[in-house]
């Protein structure tokens, strides 16, 4: 694949999500080993076929800058085993080794799938891209043609560059920090140049003195990161104790027909209301007034105010502060006692004082 698709295709990936992104923060140590796949090493006639799958490893140490990005300095190692050389088609060796041994600078993308409802340090994937340099090494490599013996053994460093597509699995409270990864890496380079070089016999027409062939390498990789300043581990959040029901205490004040002064039963009951807000430290005291049908509903408001007024003037005789008492006046719109229009009920013509 083509390296300038994948930087684009990670570059179209990483930039929706990059606002979201809850990553690595700080210094961090990488290490992943796992398979590598080769495809043919093809040029004038010349085919090597490795016996895949080789093997691969990377070492990583990086830096999360805790707006999503990690970059990062990397040593890497591939090796696979030659199965079959060809030339022109015919096989004419099976020995040797393909080593490639270089470092490179990588540049990562952590996304977040906190609105999945998966938490960073849970699971975590990541793309990223890189460029650095490869040392392409064929050895021991030799074949036979026309009778005479040949060997490639040589090594030709070039510009490499890379795509990496991984994901990050945390230990959580195990061991905080420390992730498992598990990654794909497409590894390309400039094309190498191979001495070809005749150890025996006449030089045969058609064996050419070198080969340059396309080098691409497929790796699958497992390893571990450890990030040396993790974020703190969320504390299971406790819930608080379920707050103790509010408990109102009512005092029920009556009042005569069309009246809003108060009898000698009244203002007793007044001074308990004012003794138990005292005793049981009231915050709020509540004071409604209310009023039968009997009237209009115009003046059973102001009936139901003008009681509910000297209620309140009470209890502050009784020593409750004014600036504790909300006064309110309901008419004859809240009943006790439900009646027709015009019913006189005495237990409608009433102010009721709630300590809160």
């Amino acid at each position: 694949m083509p390296f300038r698709r994948l930087l684009l295709a990670a570059t179209l990936l990483a930039a929706p999500l990059a606002a979201q992104a809850q990553p690595v923060e700080g210094l961090y140590l990488g290490a992943g080993a796992g398979l590598n796949f080769v495809p043919d090493l093809n040029d004038q006639g010349v085919r090597l076929r490795t016996r895949d799958p080789g093997v691969a490893g990377v070492l990583s140490l990086g830096w999360g800058f805790g707006n999503g990005w990690r970059a990062e300095v990397e040593g890497n190692y591939r090796t696979d085993e030659v199965d079959r050389l060809s030339l022109n088609g015919a096989r004419v060796g099976s020995s040797g080794y393909y080593d490639r041994y270089g470092a490179m600078a990588n540049l990562l993308f952590d996304f977040d799938l906190s609105s999945f409802g998966i938490a960073p340090s849970t699971y975590q994937p990541y793309l990223g891209i890189g460029g650095g340099y490869v040392w392409n090494e064929i050895r021991k490599a030799r074949f036979a043609a026309g009778g005479s013996g040949y060997r490639i053994e040589d090594t030709d460093p070039q510009f490499a560059y890379q795509a990496i597509l991984g994901s990050a699995f945390g230990l959580g409270n195990l061991a905080p920090g420390l992730s498992v990864t598990a990654e794909y890496r497409f590894l390309g380079t400039l094309d190498p140049k191979f001495t070809i070089n005749r150890t025996s016999g006449p030089a045969v027409p058609g064996v050419p003195g070198s080969f340059e062939p396309t080098n691409y390498n497929h790796s699958v990789l497992l390893g571990l990161r450890y990030a040396f300043n993790p974020p703190p581990v969320a504390a299971t959040p406790v819930p608080a104790p379920a707050a103790a029901p509010e408990v109102a205490r009512t005092y029920l004040v009556f009042f005569d027909w069309d009246r809003a002064d108060l009898t000698d039963r009244a203002r007793q009951i007044i001074a308990d209301a004012a003794g138990a807000a005292r005793r049981v430290q009231t915050t709020r005291i509540e004071v409604a007034g209310h009023a039968d049908r009997s009237g209009t509903p115009q003046y059973n408001q102001r009936l139901s105010q003008r009681r509910a007024d000297v209620v309140a003037s009470e209890l502050v005789k009784q020593g409750v502060a004014r600036e504790e008492i909300s006064v309110t006046a309901f008419g004859e719109t809240k009943p006790l006692v439900p009646t027709a229009d015009g019913v006189r009920e005495p237990q409608n013509r009433r102010v009721e004082i709630v300590l809160r």
